[in-house]
């Protein structure tokens, strides 16, 4: 799974939650700063835990900083391990 997020998203904390919340649940992935002022996310596991995992992020408080989310799905590639921030 891997979503663009867009809004009020760097400079509140959003990386760190969303590290935070993916700690709760079997996913890997990165949260990352992006120059044109989105954050995004790319996690990988199993279909259900994704979804469980990302509305967990918008009750975890991120809800209110987000105006719009960009979802896009495809098969995993196995090759991100733990959960990281990155730039």
């Amino acid at each position: 799974m891997r979503i663009f997020y867009s809004g009020h998203v760097q400079g509140v904390g959003f990386r760190y939650t969303v590290k935070s919340v993916a700690a709760g649940f079997e996913v890997t992935g990165l949260v990352r700063n992006l120059p044109d002022g989105r954050v995004e996310l790319q996690a990988e596991g199993l279909a259900a835990e994704l979804e469980a995992f990302r509305q967990a992020l918008r009750d975890a408080g991120l809800d209110h900083f987000i105006r719009q989310e960009e979802v896009t799905w495809s098969e995993a590639t196995g090759g991100l391990r733990g959960f990281e921030i990155t730039r």
